[in-house]
């Protein structure tokens, strides 16, 4: 049926008014939401009510922002701050990214006792800094965070070179564990009578890192700067070489999914202990293992001042297997010699530390090991 005038007429003007009203929609904003302050008197206030230096209800704050942790941050100030406290200490109110449930609080708790004018030693005491720690914590320089800040503190306690206690600080010795304090305590004092640029500290703290992994009872002192260096530069010609093995057996595979280790021989590990008639130490006996894996491969010729690292390319191929012979003890495990059996179970190299040949009772405890094995000693 054929419409009217007036009926296209209030049609076009419909259509007109919702065309206006979807651009109104576009281009006006939507009201912005009050900023919630009880939320954020509840957010500061959870598990120090207590400790409130003021009542909750007596903010009143003329602020406009509607940024949840800036709010938090003013509430915190509101409820707990007789006294201004360090930007390091107030952060936590602002951003807690990365921090576990424990840390967040014990950072909450220095700052609520901080600014409401109690002392921070007993606190302090409790991760393991000084009376004069606390104090230079507290006198950090501007734009260290918490853990910086009190790596800075037992720097500063340690020398009187603000530029060695500031390295300290913006090291990654202020990013390490704090169960393992005692150990880099040792290290930050050592790197303040030794100084050296950030970047060379960094990387001898992942070397130190490395030798705490292997060795947990691994310690700083006897050792020298030189040294340290030295045992560094190794350590990355050994991470190298780690790496060149591994991109071996990754172009060796393929396609196929790459395992943590080479397959190498079936046989299967061996130890052997004297009896206690025969042995010359508590716990003594003797263990033969393979190494399957690139770093294993790399940390024995290391060890053994060899170049048996070199054979990857043999083991991947399945032309060698390495094996390592230890003598253990109740006190401490060495390194005797290192054996490469071909596929044939045959010994074509025995060698010991800088490629000698083994001793006697070395090569007794071989002769074990082979007839124990099905192995050929040549």
């Amino acid at each position: 049926m054929a419409r009217s005038t007036i009926q296209r007429r209030q049609e076009a003007e419909r259509e007109r008014i919702q065309r206006y009203d979807d651009t109104l929609r576009r281009v006006v904003r939507a009201a912005r939401p009050t900023p919630d302050f009880q939320r954020a008197l509840e957010d500061a206030a959870q598990g120090f009510a207590g400790l409130a230096v003021r009542d909750a209800q007596s903010w009143h704050p003329q602020m406009k922002t509607r940024d949840a942790a800036r709010l938090r941050l003013a509430a915190a100030r509101h409820l707990f701050a007789r006294y201004p406290v360090p930007a390091m200490l107030e952060q936590v109110w602002i951003d807690d990214n990365g921090l576990g449930a424990d840390e967040v609080r014990l950072r909450r708790q220095w700052y609520v006792v901080a600014a409401g004018g109690g002392s921070l030693v007993p606190l302090g005491a409790a991760v393991g800094l000084t009376r004069k720690e606390v104090h230079g914590f507290l006198h950090a320089p501007a734009g260290l965070g918490f853990d910086e800040a009190i790596w800075h503190a037992i720097a500063a306690s340690t020398t009187g070179d603000a530029a060695s206690a500031l390295r300290i600080a913006r090291s990654k010795i202020a990013r390490t564990p704090r169960s393992a304090m005692a150990f880099w305590r040792v290290v930050a004092r050592f790197f303040c009578a030794h100084p050296v640029s950030v970047e060379t500290l960094d990387d001898l703290c992942d070397y130190l890192a490395e030798c705490r992994r292997r060795d947990p009872r691994y310690r700083l002192e006897g050792r020298t700067l030189g040294s340290l260096t030295r045992r560094m530069h190794e350590w990355h010609r050994d991470l190298a070489a780690i790496a060149r093995i591994e991109a071996m057996r990754r172009r060796a595979r393929g396609a196929v999914p790459v395992d943590a280790a080479w397959s190498g021989s079936s046989l299967a590990d061996w130890e052997w202990a004297p009896s206690s008639k025969d042995a010359k130490a508590r716990g003594e006996r003797y263990v033969m293992r393979q190494l399957k894996q690139a770093e294993d491969l790399v940390m024995e010729s290391r060890a053994m001042r060899h170049c048996v690292s070199s054979y990857a390319a043999k083991c991947l191929a399945g032309q060698a297997s390495i094996w390592s012979l230890r003598r253990c003890t109740k006190d401490r495990i060495d390194r005797l010699l290192t054996i490469e059996l071909d596929p044939q179970r045959r010994a074509v190299q025995v060698r010991g530390l800088a490629n000698r040949l083994a001793h006697a009772d070395e090569h007794r405890v071989l002769e074990r090991w082979a007839q124990a094995r099905g192995i050929v000693l040549g």
